[in-house]
């Protein structure tokens, strides 16, 4: 059940004892949120629910120095239209794990970049390495992020780390994570496995039923955030004069030609 780009999987499945596992595997690209991986992350989801897994891990190869570098920036429209908009690809994964039916934990190491950082902070448990870290970058190429993402990172994550992550781009250590309580468990690295193995198995062994009412629960709740329409209006406005400006052409021009990008605020 792997999705081929150039006679490559982007990932890998397999289920054990009722315990789904999907490996993020392109990390020439570094494991880039591209429309191809994302879609066969999708289709790894549905498939693990119609076999009735219990529990589904989400990790890249072992002993990565990147998680994944989020949204694959080549595939960002040019301005004048919304990049991250409800049916963007990685709006369609964050919706995807959150309302698997099974738990969802995150294995992490190396780097977590942009919407890759989103996505495991959707997913229920993460377990990372020391050498994991979270950084939120779309300051660093001028893209607005959406309400949907905004939510996801304020219901992991204290809203005074909110801002510090999206305003500076900086990592978020591993270490200072858990202390925060954003990740379950910081684990050494030759121990990830073992640890969520047994974790995973514990889980499995209660009963389904309840844990996704659970998790179904948890969610509706987590994103019981009231706006009146004029409020919604009002961010997406000013979603606009970012999507527009010139500052995201610079953004996505700078990346591309591997240089750093000079942002004017216009």
């Amino acid at each position: 059940m792997d999705d081929v780009t150039a006679g490559k999987p982007l990932v890998s499945t397999q289920i054990d004892n009722r315990v789904g596992t999907i490996i993020l595997n392109n990390p020439e690209k570094r494991n880039a949120l591209s429309h191809a991986l994302i879609e066969a992350v999708i289709t790894g989801l549905q498939a693990f629910e119609e076999a009735d897994v219990r529990v589904v891990v989400l990790r890249a190869q072992p002993g990565v120095k990147v998680w994944s570098s989020g949204h694959d920036v080549y595939e960002l429209p040019s301005g004048g239209r919304d990049p991250l908009g409800w049916d963007d690809p990685l709006r369609e994964l964050v919706r995807a794990i959150e309302e698997c039916p099974a738990p969802v934990i995150a294995i992490v190491e190396g780097g977590v970049w942009g919407g890759a950082c989103e996505v495991v902070f959707a997913c229920d448990l993460i377990i990372a390495a020391p050498d994991a870290t979270f950084a939120v970058t779309p300051a660093k190429l001028g893209v607005p992020y959406n309400v949907s993402g905004m939510l996801t990172f304020m219901n992991a994550c204290p809203m005074r780390i909110v801002k510090e992550m999206v305003f500076t781009a900086k990592p978020l250590s591993a270490e200072r994570a858990e202390s925060l309580g954003i990740i379950n468990h910081m684990v050494p690295s030759k121990e990830l496995d073992s640890f969520t193995q047994a974790l995973s198995e514990s889980i499995a062994l209660n009963a389904p039923l309840s844990i996704s009412v659970m998790k179904e629960q948890l969610r509706m709740l987590a994103g019981a955030h009231p706006m009146s329409p004029r409020r919604f209006e009002r961010v997406q406005g000013l979603r606009r004069l970012v999507w527009e400006s010139e500052d995201y052409e610079e953004g996505l021009r700078a990346f591309k030609q591997k240089r750093a990008p000079r942002f004017s605020g216009r």
